[in-house]
């Protein structure tokens, strides 16, 4: 077959494609993108032409062409934690469908990070962004509004009157921890938590909360390790608790990697979890159902999390109203053997 390709790069374009799987370009373009409204043998055979031709889609030019990308960018801080996973696998299922592409950017707990990605993602000019949380630079915050990019903030509640935002309360999910732990009994109350952002400390004043509606306050068993959470520090903690206060009866982990590292360590110790000290994390996450003694802990909805927060920026980008600016899909205590 004789082509000749872009005039400047020499490369495949999509008018060849369209001409060679005999459709509009338009209509090679949303089969392209997996747009699920073209009808499937015409997807296969655009693909089959766009693959005969060698194609690649120039996502930079057909943003310049249309002052809006189809790119949808997902910021979040953390890919090593298995909640924000969940959350990018429910936002995949929902803008893929729509032929959308969902651009990742991992900012690792940096405000500065975050804001360069901004910059950089903002460039692109994206349609619509998916934000964790409220917590970012100022300069984060002049960028997305002078934009216009339309955005949701996800797993957190709040912020200005005009934000769209689902999650659920972090407040109200720390209170829950200190309730159950005193519901059973327990007095001598610790939190411990690392990675110390905006919605660990939302927890942290939940937990607070709780205890004074008991009239209790312990902030010095509150342990708050800046560092990244994990197993290995939750064990190390949980020592150090102890070993300054062994009195403590019941903690709280800010998340379950921390409680899961508890566990193992009081096992190692020899140190009967419930008896002797009452366990719950947060997020259940993957293995806390089956540690020994299984892990109570608090369930987040963080796949429904990412795909109601795609659903109300899909909204948005049909020009329609979100009907409620603030979702609040709750959370679960599981209660296990841990408390």
């Amino acid at each position: 077959m004789t082509r000749t390709g872009s005039r400047t790069t020499g490369r495949p374009t999509l008018a060849e494609v369209a001409k060679l799987s005999g459709v509009s370009p338009i209509t090679a373009s949303r089969a392209l993108r997996g747009v699920s409204t073209v009808a499937p043998e015409l997807v296969e055979k655009v693909r089959a032409a766009a693959a005969t031709l060698g194609y690649i889609a120039n996502p930079a030019a057909r943003a310049l062409a249309s002052a809006r990308s189809h790119s949808v960018v997902v910021l979040i801080p953390s890919l090593s934690n298995h909640l924000f996973i969940d959350t990018l696998e429910a936002i995949h299922e929902v803008m893929r469908p729509r032929g959308l592409e969902v651009l990742i950017g991992n900012y690792h707990y940096d405000a500065a990070e975050e804001e360069n990605l901004i910059r950089n993602y903002l460039a692109y000019q994206p349609c619509g962004m998916l934000l964790t949380g409220f917590e970012r630079s100022e300069a984060s915050l002049q960028m997305l509004a002078a934009s216009g990019v339309p955005c949701v903030h996800m797993m957190e509640l709040g912020g200005s009157a005009d934000a769209l935002s689902v999650g659920f309360s972090q407040f109200e999910a720390g209170r829950a921890a200190a309730r159950h732990l005193l519901g059973r009994g327990r007095r001598r109350l610790a939190f411990i938590a690392a990675q110390l952002d905006r919605r660990v400390m939302q927890r942290a004043e939940g937990f607070r909360q709780g205890l004074a509606e008991a009239g209790l306050s312990a902030p010095e068993l509150e342990l708050l390790a800046p560092e990244p959470s994990s197993i290995a520090l939750g064990g190390a903690l949980f020592s150090q608790l102890l070993a300054q206060a062994d009195d403590v009866d019941g903690i709280f982990f800010c998340n379950d990697d921390l409680a899961q590292g508890a566990v193992l360590q009081a096992l190692r110790q020899g140190i009967a979890v419930p008896e002797r000290v009452a366990m719950v994390g947060f997020n259940d996450l993957p293995g806390s159902a089956h540690m020994v003694p299984r892990l109570t802990s608090i369930r987040t909805p963080r796949a429904a999390v990412g795909r109601a927060a795609a659903q109300a920026l899909l909204t948005q980008l049909d020009g329609k109203r979100v009907a409620v600016s603030q979702q609040d899909l709750g959370f679960e205590l599981m209660v296990r053997e841990s408390s």
